[in-house]
Formats: C-alpha cells, structure tokens, sequence
C-alpha cells in the first residue's frame, strides 16, 4: 500500500468518525483532494487507490493537468479565480467554490451559455473580513445569490469560507458554525437549498465535518508537504 494510499483511507477513516461523532451519516461529506502543485504521478496514486474528486488552485496549473489524468475524474476549482479566466474555468470544472463578486458570477454566467451547460458554484464568504483573502462579507450575500439566480447558466449549490488559520482546530469551529447557520438563514430569505458547506482543510477538516461541512478540502494531508505557496 502506498502512503497516499494510507493517507486517504485515513483521512476518510477520520471524515467518518467526525461524522458520527456529530450524528450524521458519513455519506453527507465528500473529500476533495486538493492537488495544487502536486506531481502527476502522485496523483495517479490516488486515482489508483479509488479515489476520483480533486481540487486545484490555479487554472493554468489545471490545464495541463486534467487533460493529462484523462476521463472519469471530478474537478473542483477551489482557489481564487479572475474574472479574465471564468470562460477557462468553466470549460475545466464541474464546481467553482470561489465565485464571490457580480463581475465574476456574470462572467461565469456567459462562459457556462458559450459551452451550453449549466455551472455549479459556491459563494465564498469572507467571515473574517481578512483583506488578504476572497469572499463576499456576509451581509453582501444575499444579493449575490439573488444575483446569481437570476442567470440561467449558473445553479449556486451552497457556500465556502477559507477562515482565518489557527494552530487549534477548536478555534477555527466558531466559523465553520458562522457559515452554517448563515446557510440556514439565506434558505430561508432566498429560498434555495443551498446544500453544500466548503469549508476545512487539512489541519481542522474534523471540526468542520462536526459543524455541518459536505465538502472538505484537504491536500497536505493527503499528498504531504508541496513547495511554495
């Protein structure tokens, strides 16, 4: 068995237990590899082992990538994403987790009726108000999305947060249930079933699950340590 290998079976194992821990079935929460500035061959490991979501960061990096790993993969972007490249990112992936601006959603919007298909997306929210990340302050989401469902090549299935890093996973929860319950509050005012929660990585991916979490984004823990950024 490869180490990737025993990675995501214990990544998963974890995911499970968190699950349970929490009451919910472990099948609510999905593991996106995150594969930003990882090998090819690393990564055929974990297609080998089973395993078929993955995330990548950059476009241009996604590009080489996807073409390369050949059909029956699932691939989200889960970086941030420039208005010039919305038309690259939705001939790419099957769901945008940044989309946090009306230029942006619009863009994505044209893009998705180019190709004739429907995009899925997440709003990001920006719980902190960090400037050094994306997303939407949370008072500015409501108009988003009722932006977005007014644009008929684009479905918005849930939300993403990237909070701010702790050492200490308890201190990130507070978040991951900040998203959450502003989840069931925008169901309510929108209308929407807004199903999915992106939110967790590597180092607080169980705190998450335990908070509501159906996406969790994890990449060092499954793939060790990528150099840079």
């Amino acid at each position: 068995m490869s180490p990737i290998t025993r990675n995501l079976e214990e990544v998963k194992r974890r995911i499970a237990a968190a699950a349970h821990r929490a009451g919910r079935d472990p099948g609510e929460v999905r593991l996106v590899a995150v594969s930003k500035k990882v090998d090819l061959e690393r990564i055929r490991q974990a297609v080998a082992a089973g395993h078929r979501l993955f995330g990548e960061n950059y476009l241009q990096e996604a590009k080489t990538k996807i073409p390369a790993l050949g059909p029956g993969l699932s691939w989200h972007l889960v970086g941030s994403l420039q208005t010039n490249k919305a038309k690259g990112a939705v001939e790419l992936f099957d769901l945008i987790h940044a989309a946090d601006r009306q230029r942006l959603v619009q863009a994505l919007d044209q893009a998705a009726a180019a190709f004739g298909k429907i995009q899925d997306l997440l709003i990001q929210v920006n719980l902190a108000g960090e400037e050094t990340k994306s997303g939407a302050a949370p008072e500015e989401v409501p108009e988003l999305l009722r932006e977005v469902t007014r644009l008929p090549h684009l479905r918005v299935l849930g939300l993403m947060t990237m909070p701010p890093w702790f050492d200490d996973p308890e201190k990130v929860r507070p978040y991951f249930r900040e998203l959450r319950e502003l989840r069931d509050r925008l169901r309510r005012l929108v209308g929407l079933p807004l199903t999915e929660l992106s939110m967790g990585m590597s180092g607080d991916y169980e705190a998450a699950v335990e908070e509501g979490a159906t996406l969790v984004r994890v990449g060092t823990a499954i793939f060790g340590a990528r150099p840079g950024p």
